[in-house]
């Protein structure tokens, strides 16, 4: 018998759970260790934050579900990791720290044959100073919490636009080095549509503030791409799409320090700037969680496990950002050092940055660190947890199921106003997601045809369709094996 324990109950956790759950014979456990309560499907939180969902809709409970499914479940945090047990436990294992009811505060020890790391990131908003959802008239969107207080707040500003106030609203990235500006351009453009149904559009100066060096980076170091029959860069497409919107922008920012109302941030010529709002909704930061790790005689091998995020299959020798390549990242998302534990998703190390890395004169990098989205999380985990099916059904270690963000495609909607008959979309595909210059030299490292936008009514239809279709498939209802990752 085999025991499975899985990190997180993200996107990339609860795909690896419910695939290991189905392949698997009973014999077999199946565990999940996460601090939350509930499964969110992300990227339905734009919607939330514009009061167009309720954050129920997005949402449900995980423990009746597992339960239902046979997926044993600790509502608890991962503290510590033991990848050979120690003095008084022969299995190696994760201390875990129990994070509600009776047993709050109470540390266990979950042993494993095999764990599959799926913490994704932490949101690390202490990195920019005053950067706290709620506070300071900055709001978030990356939980479906915070996009509650997100709509709350633009919900009161919209009423002050009503009574004649003037309002300017700030949307982007609150630090130097954040990630997921994509979702920050999915809000932008659903407030702008917001706005407009309001009748107050004219109230308001929008703003788009990023670390990006051209618009349409999104850490991918921008793409060209298939639109309308015409080739275009994806910086001139968003271009258009700001431009039609009345939507400013203000590029190579890192943001340093936020007050009431007003964003610090410096900029690739090494200006100190500063920006006023009403409103501003900032990405922050991603970062690992802060993990340990320790040998069976407790002393500390954290390294051998985490550069910040955990340590996979990856080339992380260090090498100037000419010499970096697409074959530098990781097929198989397993740890080196210990076989038996693999990193998915968001939650394994990348081996460099895929956007250009750029410093101010005064040294501090400002640049967009790699995306990890929602699809290439989702097959990333299934490929993991089918590599631990087949290791368990051989009896001998096997890694045959392989995928490289370097050799893998993603597709991106992004809503740019909720509605049937009046919403929109921008349908992006990306091919590979990781741009490979070697094969696709004379396309900035992708292939035309399978990299790819359009925008109109037909992307918001899809969205739509995918908000239920995905939650269908994470409540494992009949046949949602079917539904692809």
């Amino acid at each position: 018998m085999s025991k499975i324990v899985i990190l997180g109950a993200g996107i990339s956790g609860h795909v690896a759970a419910a695939h290991l759950r189905r392949k698997l014979s009973k014999e077999h456990e199946v565990v999940v260790v996460s601090p939350n309560s509930n499964y969110q499907w992300i990227p339905s939180n734009i919607w939330v934050g514009i009061g167009r969902m309720k954050s129920k809709e997005i949402l449900f409970p995980l423990a009746p579900l597992y339960k239902k499914k046979g997926i044993g479940y600790k509502q608890a945090k991962a503290m510590s990791f033991y990848p050979e047990g120690d003095a008084t436990e022969e299995k190696p294992y994760v201390l875990a720290e129990y994070v509600t009811g009776e047993n709050k505060g109470k540390e266990e020890k979950v042993t494993y044959d095999y764990l599959i790391n799926a913490t994704g990131p932490k949101l690390n908003f202490e990195a920019t100073e005053g950067l706290i959802p709620g506070q300071n008239k900055t709001y978030s969107v990356c939980t479906y919490t915070h996009a509650d207080h997100a709509w709350e707040g633009l919900h009161a500003l919209i009423g002050e636009m009503k009574k004649g106030k003037k309002a300017k609203i700030l949307i982007g990235t609150g630090h130097a080095k954040a990630t997921c500006q994509g979702a920050a351009f999915e809000y932008i453009l659903n407030v702008e549509q917001e706005l407009r149904k309001h009748k107050v559009r004219d109230m308001a100066e929008i703003t788009w503030l990023s670390n990006e060096y051209k618009l349409g980076d999104f850490g991918m170091d921008g793409m060209l791409l298939s639109y309308q029959g015409l080739s275009m860069k994806s910086n001139e497409m968003i271009e258009m799409i700001f431009e039609d919107r009345d939507i400013k922008w203000i590029l190579g920012a890192g943001v340093q320090k936020i007050e009431d109302g007003i964003a610090h941030y410096e900029n690739l010529k090494g200006e100190k700037k500063s920006e006023t709002y009403d409103f501003a909704m900032l990405i922050p930061a991603f970062s690992g969680h802060g993990f340990k790790a320790y040998d069976k005689n407790n002393i500390e091998i954290t390294d051998k496990l985490f550069k910040g995020f955990m340590i996979v299959d990856a080339d992380y020798t260090p090498k100037p950002y000419e010499e970096w390549s697409v074959q530098d990242w990781p097929e198989t998302y397993q740890n080196p050092s210990y076989k038996n534990i693999f990193a998915p998703g968001i939650a394994f190390a990348p081996p460099h940055s895929i956007s250009k890395p750029r410093k101010s004169p005064n040294g501090t990098e400002i640049f967009p660190a790699p995306p990890r989205t929602g699809m290439p999380s989702g097959i990333t985990a299934k490929l993991v947890a089918d590599n631990i099916i087949d290791s368990i059904k051989n009896g001998k270690e096997s890694l045959a199921h392989k995928g490289s963000l370097g050799n893998m495609g993603a597709a991106c909607i992004a809503s740019t106003g909720y509605g049937l008959t009046s919403g929109s979309g921008v349908s992006i595909t990306t091919f590979p997601i990781v741009p490979d210059y070697h094969k696709y030299p004379k396309t900035q490292g992708r292939q035309l045809g399978k990299t790819f936008g359009e925008i109109g009514l037909a992307g918001h239809w899809l969205k739509l369709t995918l908000h239920y279709a995905f939650i269908y498939k994470a409540k494992m209802k009949p046949f949602w094996w079917l539904i692809p990752e």
